[in-house]
């Protein structure tokens, strides 16, 4: 695309956004919203609060479920760690995940229903 073009483009672009915009400023919900959000902000100004508090004060709830979510992050879940006894062997192979290589060698030697088989117990 010629540097012309992609600027006749951007033109109208600009155009039709401006119109968007002018459309918005119109709009009474627009300016109904506005009016709330600096009211808002003038109370809070006028206590000394920020928007965590009055969000707290209005849904305390609210509070419980944001200290979950960054306590944990966006961790996974840990897995679950299984314990397998070979009977022939008495060896014991604790894992959380499925690459362990002592298990995947026990699987690909007595197969993998036989290993599942092996499964002594599950602890979080």
């Amino acid at each position: 695309m010629s540097l012309l073009n992609e600027y006749i483009q951007k033109e109208q672009q600009l155009k039709q956004l401006q119109e968007d915009l002018q459309r918005l400023e119109g709009d009474q919900r627009l300016k109904s919203e506005l009016e709330f959000k600096a009211k808002l902000e003038a109370l809070m100004t006028e206590f000394g609060k920020r928007p965590g508090d009055v969000i707290a004060l209005l849904d305390p709830a609210a509070d419980q479920r944001t200290a979950k979510t960054t306590a944990s992050g966006n961790a996974r879940r840990k897995r679950r760690l299984k314990i397998y006894k070979n009977p022939k062997t008495g060896e014991v192979i604790e894992t959380r995940g499925g690459n362990h290589k002592g298990l995947r060698s026990w699987k690909d030697q007595y197969g993998d229903e036989t290993v599942e088989s092996w499964l002594e117990r599950m602890e979080d």
